[in-house]
């Protein structure tokens, strides 16, 4: 490049834009502009929706909390309320309760009068009747008060309501009844004790629960829990009043007790606790083991023992139910007509049976037969015994004792004396070739022999 080239170059520029390039250039600079505060503008927006509707459901939230904050709170107040109103219960207060309690009861029996086909229109007091008598449980706290609840004749309206329309209703009164005559609440009171239950028994209540009784439906777990606490009222009575068991007795619970031990139910606390009451009732009463004896009641304790004769018991509770009734049967084998009874229904063949099996029910049954063969009345069990082979099965026993074993209803001692007093009474008892029988057999000869101071071989011979 020469010196006049190097003077005359210029550099090369840019071309410079055009007026309508810069117009349009700048237009879609302003559409940008505006699709990002648009853009930001609806972001914004939606972000402070978000934060509104959080909000919102932290505010709903606390006022779920501050709403079962205060139910808690008012659940306690009425807590608090309730002890408070137990604590201070009174003679005004009884009063009102109970006559509360009457017009209920009216209402109801009016409504079902009015309406007794149309269930909505009495249903409304039934339950108002129901909550009452759950609110009459109070007065089992204060048994001071019970003279003055007889005075208001409230025990005839509760009596009037164990044979209501109901069930539900006759259930709940018996509940109450159950813990109205608690043992450990009467015990507080000596006259509270005598006046209610004399109210009770003038009102023939044992006779209306056991109508009661004949129509629960033990299906039904309410009336199952009714016929429990029924059995805990005779108990109740039973217990505070043993001067009366041969009323209680012949007022329907001992009919009842054998129809319910011969149902084809299986084993529950109920049939437990009817055992329980059968003992009871028989235990110290001759009217009542008589009643018993009339109405079948040897063949049908006799009945539900068989079954232990090849069979443990499952549970505990199924084995003190056996127990029941072994001892039931024992106290009515202390009458001579039951003696006779039992006899006929071959109870020393099942007694033997069960003595030979090894089962739990062999004590069971050496009790029984104890208590059949001894007195002068046991003369025909005693020569029967002998008769059925009864010798093969008493005399092992006599020489050695069975080991003691936890399930075993009675002790080795216990045992070792039924065993003896059965040969006893054998002895005093059988005549004739059952007699002769017995002396020759070993064992005894060998005693009588030693206790005579007589040489063994030489009273064999001579026999």
């Amino acid at each position: 490049m020469d010196i006049g080239e190097l003077l005359s170059y210029k550099p090369k520029s840019p071309k410079r834009k055009a007026l309508d390039d810069t117009v349009e250039e700048e237009e879609t600079s302003a559409e940008d502009a505006r699709k990002k505060r648009k853009y930001s503008s609806s972001s914004s927006s939606s972000k402070m929706k978000y934060q509104e509707m959080e909000r919102l459901e932290q505010e709903k939230i606390r006022q779920e909390e501050l709403e079962r904050e205060k139910q808690e709170e008012e659940k306690i107040k009425t807590l608090i309320e309730e002890t408070e109103e137990k604590e201070v219960l009174n003679e005004l207060m009884l009063k009102k309760m109970i006559l509360l309690f009457e017009k209920r009861t009216l209402k109801n029996r009016e409504m079902r009068i009015k309406f007794p086909d149309n269930a909505e229109k009495f249903m409304e007091s039934e339950i108002e009747l129901h909550t009452t008598i759950q609110e009459l449980h109070a007065i089992a706290t204060v048994p001071d008060l019970y003279p003055l609840l007889v005075q208001l004749k409230a025990v005839s309206s509760m009596l009037e309501l164990v044979l209501h329309e109901n069930t539900d209703i006759a259930v709940a009164v018996v509940d109450l009844l159950q813990e109205l005559t608690d043992v450990d609440v009467l015990n507080e009171s000596e006259e509270g004790t005598e006046s209610l239950l004399t109210a009770l028994l003038d009102q023939q209540v044992c006779a209306l629960l056991v109508q009661n009784l004949e129509r629960l439906d033990e299906t039904v777990k309410e009336e199952s829990d009714g016929v429990h606490n029924t059995l805990g009222i005779f108990e109740n009575l039973c217990e505070l009043k043993p001067d009366v068991i041969h009323d209680i007795g012949k007022q329907g619970i001992i009919q009842w007790s054998l129809k319910r031990l011969k149902a084809k139910i299986p084993f529950d606390g109920n049939k437990l606790y009817t055992s329980e009451i059968l003992s009871i009732l028989c235990q110290k009463n001759n009217e009542n083991r008589k009643l018993l004896g009339d109405l079948d009641g040897i063949d049908i304790l006799l009945q539900q023992l068989a079954y232990y004769k090849r069979h443990d018991p499952n549970t505990p509770e199924e084995q003190e139910m056996m127990e029941n009734l072994f001892d039931t049967l024992c106290s009515c084998l202390m009458l001579e007509e039951n003696k006779e009874r039992f006899l006929k229904g071959e109870g020393l063949q099942l007694m033997n049976l069960m003595l030979r099996e090894r089962k739990v029910s062999r004590n069971g049954s050496l009790k029984v037969l104890d208590h059949a063969i001894c007195g002068p009345s046991g003369k025909d069990n005693a020569n029967k015994f002998v008769d059925i082979l009864g010798l093969r099965t008493i005399f092992p026993l006599f020489m050695k004792t069975p080991k003691k074993n936890r399930r075993k209803i009675i002790t080795v001692e216990e045992h070792e004396e039924h065993v003896v007093s059965i040969i006893a009474n054998m002895l005093r008892n059988c005549s004739g070739p059952q007699r002769q029988r017995l002396l020759v057999n070993p064992p005894i000869n060998i005693l009588c022999c030693r206790a005579c101071g007589v040489n063994h071989s030489q009273h064999v011979a001579q026999l």
